[in-house]
């Protein structure tokens, strides 16, 4: 599980810095790399066959070795080439939009959902690795600025969809307000109040989480509208229409609701609920872990996508990476509300990782493929780097819990761990691909845009280089 005590973290860190030192990893040294490589034109990569793999016991030398690469991942491929680039100290907030060797291409506005990822992943960094505070802790502020006094709506309340450049209402997001993006602005303003201990952003998040219960939560079927228009009215969709209509910019049918954006509020009222344990939100926290658990969720380890407003299911795809995301975000949920785990939560989260394991896993490059049928081959098999990070944070999270009973989740590890280093990863420009094909080779190479931020590959190695480490403390020698 996440480790949530600071001291112990400091502790832990401390000790995987020192191991570090021998392998000279430094904080902006993909930064230096990319803009170094930038005069050169950007060749497409080409994909070789994999590497036999040797599989590795779970051993502390062993969990050290993968401790130390996943941290040096982390620093170089992630925190060394968005930070400080992103930060738009012109408009405020965070830019988004990077080609493959990390020059600014056109912008797209400020899209709630990378500006409040950008504030969380800059205040994980100010708490989970000391070393990297003092130069973390001004780009929090600068990320909670933006949420604060540019994307929260002065007049009615909330985070807007997307604001351009100026921090005006534009087309391309509308005036609208889609609850997928609150809950990020949420996400973010709690974590910085953890990392600052700042006023104001506690203010931040209690005030969203209050909008989003007075305008979005369905007292009668439980759960959230998502679509909602400037004042907070919640927009209906037409029943009968057998052509849907989507918010823009976003897969999210009009008058339904989404597995995705249930399983982030799960996630950011999770976050909240660490600093602030008022008892509606623990009561809004408990409803969305049973609704995710015991709706969104069913056997054998899948999940729906769509629903009505009463939560009956509309039929489409599995999409394995939420899956894996899903089974982490319960037991985290779960540890945060303190009342131990629940054994049909540990079956599901399990269930869906095997599923995703079992359906949706490249046998030959390793990877998980982006969706499939629940029985049944993927439907397709591009590798998104998103997926690849959750997967790789599950599968050790499987193996933190079940590994005395199976070698299975440390085996798939390593094999995840493995393609993202050897596939996913851009060795010349540092960073990650967006997409990768089935044959190992890149068929989109864009390093940022603005659903593409430092979250989910920088949560996965912070969590993973963390976990590593308590696991190799609890070995034996």
């Amino acid at each position: 599980m996440r480790v949530n005590r600071p001291l112990v973290r400091m502790w832990i860190i401390s000790r995987l810095i020192l191991s570090l030192l021998t392998i000279s990893i430094l904080t902006f040294e993909g930064a230096i790399c990319a803009h170094a490589a930038a005069a050169q034109s950007p060749a497409s990569p080409v994909a070789s066959a994999p590497k036999p793999i040797t599989d590795l016991a779970p051993s502390k030398a062993n969990y050290l070795k993968f401790a130390a690469e996943t941290e040096a991942m982390l620093r170089r491929d992630v925190l060394g080439v968005w930070f400080p680039r992103t930060v738009d100290h012109e408009h405020g907030g965070f830019y988004s939009n990077f080609t493959r060797d990390w020059q600014p291409t056109k912008s797209r506005g400020k899209f709630s959902v990378f500006q409040g990822r950008m504030t969380w992943i800059s205040a994980q960094i100010v708490m989970r690795r000391p070393d990297l505070k003092e130069q973390y802790l001004p780009i929090v502020q600068h990320g909670v600025k933006f949420l604060s006094d540019v994307l929260w709506d002065k007049q009615y309340g909330g985070f807007f969809w997307g604001l351009d450049d100026s921090g005006q209402i534009t087309p391309l997001y509308s005036d609208g307000k889609e609850l997928y993006g609150i809950s990020f602005g949420l996400y973010g303003a709690a974590a910085a109040y953890q990392a600052t201990h700042e006023p104001k952003a506690l203010e931040l998040a209690q005030k969203t989480f209050r909008w989003i219960d007075e305008h979005a939560h369905d007292a009668k079927n439980g759960g959230y509208f998502e679509w909602l228009r400037r004042d907070g009215k919640v927009v209906e969709g037409d029943p009968d229409a057998v052509t849907l209509h989507s918010i823009p910019l976003g897969a999210f049918p009009i008058g339904y609701r989404s597995m995705n954006t249930h399983i982030h509020l799960l996630e950011s009222f999770t976050q909240l609920y660490e600093v602030w344990k008022d008892d509606t939100l623990r009561q809004r926290l408990e409803e969305l872990l049973a609704l995710v658990r015991d709706k969104i969720c069913v056997q054998p380890g899948v999940m729906n996508l769509y629903f009505t407003n009463d939560w009956r299911p509309i039929p489409d795809l599995d999409s394995y990476g939420h899956d894996i995301e899903t089974g982490y975000l319960m037991l985290e949920a779960e540890e945060v509300l303190g009342h131990g785990h629940d054994p049909r939560t540990e079956h599901m989260a399990r269930q869906l990782v095997d599923h995703a394991l079992a359906n949706g896993w490249d046998e030959t490059f390793g990877g998980f493929f982006q969706d499939g049928y629940t029985f049944g081959k993927p439907d397709s098999k591009i590798k998104e780097w998103w997926v690849q990070m959750e997967g790789l944070n599950a599968l050790l999270l499987m193996h933190e819990k079940y590994g005395r009973e199976t070698d299975v989740y440390f085996k798939a590890f390593q094999r995840q761990w493995q393609f993202i280093r050897d596939y996913q990863t851009d060795t010349q420009f540092h960073g990650v691909y967006t997409l990768v094909g089935p044959d190992g080779i890149p068929t989109n190479d864009t390093k940022g845009q603005i659903w593409k931020a430092a979250y989910h590959d920088g949560r996965a190695l912070l969590n993973v280089t963390e976990r590593l480490q308590q696991l190799a403390d609890a070995a034996a020698e």
